[in-house]
């Protein structure tokens, strides 16, 4: 069995989050800048063994794609030509971005350590895969 890597795509930055290789724990792993993001996956897949990228889905609250829907879908398409012996798989993100801030409060961390956007991805991405996990 593999790491299951989640991804939460984000114009700037984008958060990882990625699982033991029993796919039972999540844990944040980091945030890249986006623009070299296929770099560090495919870095990160020659070293350790990725069963699937688990990659937010964006939706507003009448379901529809958001915006950076359009973002995301050229990304898509790169990461399966660059790297397509694994596969991918798209889940609702909703919510997480706040879910995540609201941990960082639960979490004891100040105000400035809140203001770290680069954290809220990551724990964004971690929010992501335990969902995922929970469901599957």
């Amino acid at each position: 069995m593999g790491r299951i890597l989640a991804i939460d795509f984000g114009k700037k930055r984008t958060g990882i989050a990625v699982t033991d290789e029993l796919q039972i724990i999540a844990s944040g792993l980091t945030t890249v800048h986006t623009e070299t993001l296929i770099p560090f996956l495919k870095e990160y897949v020659s070293k350790n063994k990725v069963a699937l990228f688990l990659v937010g889905k964006p939706k507003q609250m009448n379901n529809t794609d958001s915006e950076s829907e359009a973002m995301i879908l050229p990304f898509l398409k790169k990461l399966e030509k660059e790297i397509p012996h694994i596969s991918l798989l798209r889940i609702d993100e909703r919510f997480t971005s706040k879910m995540a801030f609201q941990t960082m409060i639960d979490g004891g961390l100040n105000k400035k350590q809140r203001r770290n956007k680069a954290l809220i991805d990551e724990i964004s991405a971690t929010i992501i895969l335990q969902s995922y996990l929970y469901n599957k």
